[in-house]
């Protein structure tokens, strides 16, 4: 019975943060102006993946040139607004930091696609479309990227700097849902299950409908070597409440990148739970977001 209890509880706060998501996307951010906030102008943009308009916002230091790339991958489920404060964060640290809606990964969503053609492997190439328009623009350098990934979004983005390796400055994943692949080959995922065997060819993921390709698009990767190519600067943090994706797996992740030769840092969020909703958590996440990128940007010593 307590199993149950706890199930019920982790749905209830998923759809609570669904809801959470919808309520901003329509009252706040969207209608809100942002103008200069501390010097830091807003910019919305879009760019194409194979056809679909990918849409997003950047913020940018105001009346700078030259300016490197930070790029915030959002969660499943939701949109670029919950990447705002990280990149308005980014911003304040000297980036030209871009947020957008993946192609179909979201409830509400800005950009063009089905949720039931996306798969981590599409929001790969929707990251890599994000990153050759930055790179096009006339206010940004050539500079090293520096790319942070949420959930969903840490595995698309580390997938994406072992690839890209000599382009990434350094990588930020936040409560990164690196064990995607393997709940995909047990037919364990997000509130779904499934014959892996014998995917079907739509499934429900609360609101949300997904395609058979979600699952087999992953099943058969193997996850810590593929992303571990990428030897450079890396944060972690994850919350010690989280329920829905164990800290224990961003610890190994850590070790793992660390064997490989990577300069990691993992930050515990005390009490942080999947998705920093708590001001207080969000609060931590950024100062430690902040160091760093002030790290990568060569603001230290």
């Amino acid at each position: 019975m307590s199993a149950l209890f706890k199930t019920i509880g982790i749905i209830v706060c998923v759809f609570a943060s669904i809801i959470i998501v919808a309520v901003s996307a329509l009252l706040y951010y969207e209608n809100h102006d942002f103008p200069d906030q501390n010097g830091i102008d807003k910019k919305e943009f879009f760019c194409y993946r194979n056809g679909l308009k990918i849409r997003g916002t950047v913020f940018v230091p105001s009346g700078k040139t030259d300016i490197p790339i930070a790029i915030v991958c959002h969660e499943f489920m939701t949109n670029r607004l919950f990447a705002y404060p990280y990149a308005i964060t980014l911003a304040k640290s000297g980036y030209a930091a871009f947020c957008f809606d993946f192609c179909g990964g979201g409830i509400v969503c800005g950009s063009d696609g089905d949720s039931r053609d996306m798969s981590v492997l599409t929001e790969i190439e929707d990251l890599k479309s994000v990153i050759d328009f930055a790179k096009e623009q006339r206010y940004t350098s050539d500079e090293p990227l520096l790319l942070m990934g949420c959930s969903q979004g840490g595995l698309v983005a580390a997938l994406t700097a072992a690839e890209l390796q000599e382009e990434i400055g350094g990588l930020i994943l936040q409560y990164p849902a690196l064990s995607i692949p393997e709940a995909a080959r047990k037919g364990e995922m997000l509130w779904m299950s499934f014959d892996p065997d014998d995917v079907p060819e739509e499934m429900r993921s609360g609101p949300m409908r997904i395609g058979r390709r979600y699952a087999t698009d992953v099943m058969d990767m193997d996850t810590l070597p593929a992303i571990t190519r990428y030897t450079g600067k890396v944060l972690i943090l994850h919350g010690d409440r989280d329920t829905l994706v164990n800290i224990s797996g961003s610890q190994k992740v850590a070790e793992a990148y660390e064997a490989a030769g990577a300069d990691v840092s993992f930050q515990i969020i005390s009490g942080g739970k999947h998705i920093f909703l708590n001001p207080a958590h969000i609060k931590m996440a950024v100062n430690s977001i902040s160091e760093f990128a002030a790290q990568i940007n060569g603001k230290e010593s």
